[in-house]
């Protein structure tokens, strides 16, 4: 396993991550819906990995919803960093991290373009069932 650490820019969340592969192999998902532009968000995850995301102060995290309103956005209310985004279904959380927060400057491969805003909310559920973290811990401490 390969780790990978990130944060906000504050440092009120944490984010660890193990990647099944050396982190140069993927390529974040830069969505091109309106919101992931505005915030110039990449998106890396790995189905074999894990992650996990401490929250120093949970006042100072927010959550932010949109398009199908199905999965969650987190950011630091603190400094503004958009960390990643999760989904919760029966008990178990799938999460992509934001690469644009992780330690160390630009770890990942080349980006790759996304559109998920043309899938069905059942179609999105499906990708990120088989794309994102699906061992995933959110700790507030």
């Amino acid at each position: 396993m390969f780790p990978v650490r990130g944060s906000c820019h504050c440092g009120n969340i944490l984010m660890d991550m193990e990647l099944a592969r050396a982190p140069d192999t993927y390529q974040p998902r830069a969505c091109n819906c309106d919101f992931c532009r505005q915030h110039n968000a990449a998106y890396v995850s790995d189905p074999q990995g894990s992650l996990a995301i401490w929250i120093k102060d949970q006042n100072l995290s927010g959550k932010y919803s949109q398009g199908s309103g199905q999965a969650a956005f987190l950011f630091c209310k603190h400094c503004g960093v958009l960390v990643g985004v999760y989904y919760s279904h029966e008990g178990r959380v799938y999460a992509a991290v934001n690469a644009r927060a992780v330690q160390g400057g630009k770890p990942f491969g080349p980006e790759q373009s996304a559109s998920p805003q043309t899938l069905s909310a059942s179609d999105k559920v499906q990708r990120w069932q088989a794309l994102w973290f699906s061992s995933v811990n959110i700790v507030c401490c």
